[in-house]
């Protein structure tokens, strides 16, 4: 039981990280869908975006992120600056090179926009099985203080209509390490449970190691790790750990070789 909490404790300080499959025969790469970017001479930075107006919101709560609070918090000045934010994230995810302050920047605006949800679990995990996967682009620390492009292959899966989740990071040919669970949903609240570990080394088939979690009681953010969900479309999707940490993933599709 000691080893499983240092595993899993080993990928939650941070951000949780999400896998699609455990197959060696898996590789990924970004999905297909159109990405429309500025050129250079009209490229907008969302760090010269200015906010001119505040208003009082409710807002999540960060220790009890099911409860709303009151709050003064400077609203965008327009949806143009939302879909010029975004912009900059789908430029991010496909060239790797816009700078990290600002990405940050762009996570700032469309969080603080405070967007319809009601779509959200659809577009993140479809209306079938076995759902949608996900490529992790890059972190945000605590308080969008500092962040970078993630380092490794991480690919998560969302299963919307089967409320699943998968997670973990690939390793190329010496292996891949992924978590597998349930989870809830709750407006733009994702909290999950994983129920086991697969360990996959080389050509060999995956090590199953169960958690211990067989019980049916719901995921829910007093317990369990969970996701609050700022932006999701077709390409990309924004989003809070409980750890305060702020992420953003591009739409990923599984290639057999």
């Amino acid at each position: 039981m000691g080893s499983q909490a240092a595993t899993f404790q080993l990928f939650s300080t941070t951000f949780p990280i999400w896998v699609a499959s455990n197959s060696s025969q898996t590789s990924f790469r970004p999905s297909n869908f159109p990405l429309q970017f500025p050129s250079r001479s009209k490229a907008i930075k969302p760090s010269l975006l200015r906010f001119h107006r505040a208003r009082t919101w409710a807002t999540l709560d960060e220790k009890n992120p099911s409860v709303t609070t009151p709050l003064v918090v400077q609203e965008p000045e327009s949806k143009r600056e939302v879909e010029e934010s975004v912009k900059v994230l789908k430029n991010a995810a496909k060239t790797r090179k816009v700078a990290a302050e600002d990405i940050i920047s762009a996570m700032s605006v469309i969080e603080k926009a405070k967007l319809d949800p009601s779509e959200f679990l659809q577009t993140l995990g479809g209306s079938e099985s076995p759902g949608r996967t996900w490529m992790l682009i890059f972190t945000a620390k605590k308080k969008l203080k500092g962040g970078r492009y993630f380092p490794l292959t991480a690919v998560q899966r969302f299963d919307a209509a089967a409320k699943r989740i998968e997670n973990g990071v690939y390793l190329g040919p010496i292996g891949a390490l992924t978590f597998e669970g349930r989870f809830s949903w709750k407006n733009r609240i994702l909290s999950f449970i994983f129920e086991c570990i697969r360990i996959k080394i080389g050509p060999l088939k995956p090590l199953e190691i169960s958690l211990g979690q067989k019980d049916d009681r719901e995921p829910s953010t007093k317990k369990d790790p969970f996701f609050i969900w700022f932006y999701i479309d077709e390409e990309i999707a924004v989003a809070r750990g409980r750890s305060g940490g702020t992420a953003f993933w591009c739409r990923c599709s599984r290639v057999t070789t």
